[in-house]
């Protein structure tokens, strides 16, 4: 496993580009296209907040057939709480970037971000992707990653490339997000390529698992966006012999290739989040079952008191202890340790006679991790989060003006 740069580019056939088309404000870039060199396996996961954005719909409509050759995506304005107007102008993002392409519109999957309930500026999209299409290029990966940002403070990439069956495979990734994230999939958004062959069901298979991995364990701020979407296109190019089936080392070497590039995403998405100082992650071990090491670990990444308490640097663990003991899983809190690093804070659910100066020291480390162990079972999980700062407050409460 080799990290390598250029993102969703640095795999063979595929090209991007990101330009401004003048749905936001400012002059930042607000329109990216990624498009295959030939029609590609296509898989997706999509928010399950029952208000969901237009785009949305269409793309799970389009992945009915699951090949596509081109994904559309605006900033700035999320399309969502927009009716039969915003299902219409999603279609025409479709339509009118198929036309531009000459290629079948059920092959073009479509997104936006931003604020809800405002009607797309259809006019500056369609001239936008037609200057997109002519900006497309092998190196346009990270003009990409700037255009789909909304607050995010820089673009987010990652890539790598593994071996299977002796032939070198590709995986590269773009990611926005820096508010309004706890993603729970099947405003987050992610788009992965790749040159591996695999067959259309076995992609689907490997990205559910993954983003129930990755993705579906970060959280910034508890709220689930209208518009999560995680999409992977495969190739097929680099001849690898075709992946059939969910099961045996070619899968799994996949898989492990795919969760590193999505792992280093979602730490970028934590690390950027609104106002964030920090990127924390919470570790907890020896639960009972998966679902109840999932409640305690979100109950902590989710607290305003342990996110802010982060950010003040304070080991005042009776934040994590109540937010464990809220969480709704089944231990005895008689026998739960927490560690901040390597340090002990809490033994058998009291104070384990820490230092306070050591403990402050350690809120320097990136990332911040904190560690719960149950001591209820054999499961363990890891989430990502950040830490409150005022910048938090400032953000969200300017983020219209």
């Amino acid at each position: 496993m080799k990290q390598i740069d250029g993102g969703i580019t640095a795999v063979p056939g595929i090209q991007a580009a990101g330009v401004h088309a003048g749905i936001k404000k400012t002059e930042f870039k607000d329109l990216a296209l990624i498009v295959t060199d030939v029609p590609a396996t296509a898989a997706g996961v999509f928010t399950k907040n029952s208000v969901t954005a237009a785009p949305v719909l269409v793309c799970r409509q389009n992945l009915s057939n699951p090949t596509a050759q081109a994904i559309i995506i605006n900033s700035g304005n999320a399309n969502a709480c927009t009716g039969e107007l915003g299902m219409t102008n999603a279609q025409r993002m479709v339509n009118t970037t198929a036309e531009q392409l000459g290629i079948d519109q059920n092959l073009v999957l479509v997104s936006s971000t931003g604020v809800i309930g405002q009607q797309l500026p259809m006019d500056k999209i369609e001239d936008g992707i037609q200057i997109a299409v002519n900006a497309l290029s092998d190196g346009g990966g990270g003009d990409a990653a700037e255009a789909i940002m909304t607050t995010d403070t820089h673009p987010k990439s990652a890539a790598l490339e593994i071996e299977i069956n002796g032939k070198p495979v590709r995986i590269g990734g773009i990611a926005k997000g820096s508010g309004m994230i706890a993603p729970n999939m099947a405003t987050m958004l992610s788009y992965l390529t790749t040159d591996v062959n695999i067959n259309s069901d076995t992609l689907q298979s490997a990205l559910t698992d993954v983003v129930d991995n990755t993705y579906n364990l970060l959280t910034v701020d508890t709220d689930r966006s209208t518009n999560d979407t995680v999409i992977i296109l495969a190739t097929g190019g680099a001849k690898n012999t075709e992946i059939v089936d969910a099961k045996g080392k070619d899968f799994e070497v996949f898989c492990d290739g795919l969760q590193f590039v999505c792992t280093e995403l979602i730490k970028m998405l934590a690390r950027d989040g609104e106002g964030a100082t920090k990127l924390v992650e919470v570790v907890v071990k020896s639960a009972k079952n998966r679902s109840d090491a999932e409640k305690a670990a979100r109950a902590v990444a989710e607290s305003p008191l342990v996110k802010t308490a982060v950010f003040a640097n304070d080991a005042n663990w009776g934040r994590i202890m109540m937010a464990i003991g809220k969480s709704g899983a089944e231990f005895d809190p008689y026998q739960v340790d927490v560690l901040l690093g390597d340090y002990l804070l809490v033994k058998n659910g009291m104070d384990a006679g820490y230092d306070e100066e050591k403990a402050t020291q350690l809120f320097d480390n990136d990332p911040v991790r904190i560690t719960i162990d149950l001591r209820a079972g054999n499961t363990e999980i890891t989430m990502w989060t950040c830490d409150y700062s005022y910048d938090y407050i400032r953000i969200n409460a300017d983020y219209r003006t």
